[in-house]
C-alpha cells in the first residue's frame, strides 16, 4: 500500500508587499501552526519515508517543520519546482515518478491545486484545504503509477481548527 500526505503550507505573510509570491515566509499563525500539526502527525500517523514540497518558501518552511517532527534527515526533504501552485495532473505527476520501494511520502503544496486534489480522491467534497491542512489518502496498488481514482481514497482530513487552534 502507498500513503501520501497531502500537505498545504502553514500561513504565510502578507506584511511586506514587496516580496513576491514565491518567497513569502510564515507569519506568527504559521510558525504556531506548522509545529503543532506536524507534532499531530507523529504521535496519530505514520512516518514518512520521504517529503516533497514546492520550491515557495512558506511550502519549505512547513515542510521543515515536519521533517524536524519526524527526525529526519535532509535528505529526505526534496524541493519539487513543478509544485508551486500545481493542479491535479503535475501533483499526480509528482507522485506517480516516486520510486516504488518509498510507502509513505507528504508532499506540500498549495490550493486550490490541494483542495482539488483531494476532492479528485473523496467522495465527500471538500470545500478548501486550509493552511497546514492535511489530506491522507491510501492506495492499494504497490506501485506509484497506478497512484488514483482507482485504487485510492481518502482516509483522513486534519486541519488546525479540528485540535481547537485558532
Amino acid at each position: 500500500m502507498k500513503t501520501v500526505y497531502f500537505v498545504r503550507h502553514a500561513k504565510s505573510s502578507w506584511a511586506d508587499m514587496s516580496i513576491g509570491d514565491h518567497d513569502r515566509p510564515l507569519n506568527k499563525r504559521g510558525k504556531r501552526d506548522a509545529p503543532y500539526m506536524a507534532d499531530q502527525m507523529v504521535a496519530t500517523e505514520l512516518q514518512a519515508d520521504l517529503m516533497i514540497t514546492s520550491s515557495a518558501l512558506r511550502a519549505r518552511a512547513t515542510a521543515r517543520f515536519f521533517r524536524k517532527a519526524q527526525q529526519l534527515t535532509k535528505e529526505k526533504l526534496l524541493v519539487d519546482k513543478r509544485l508551486y501552485h500545481a493542479g491535479i495532473e503535475t501533483i499526480l505527476q509528482v507522485i506517480q515518478e516516486l520510486p516504488d520501494e518509498i510507502e509513505i511520502v507528504y508532499l506540500f503544496a498549495h490550493n486550490p491545486g490541494l483542495t482539488y486534489i483531494a476532492n479528485h480522491f473523496s467522495i465527500k467534497m471538500i470545500d478548501n484545504v486550509p493552511t497546514t491542512g492535511i489530506v491522507k489518502i491510501v492506495s492499494e496498488s504497490p506501485q506509484w503509477t497506478n497512484f488514483d481514482p482507482n485504487n485510492a481514497e481518502m482516509k483522513a482530513f486534519y486541519y488546525p481548527k479540528l485540535f481547537n487552534l485558532r
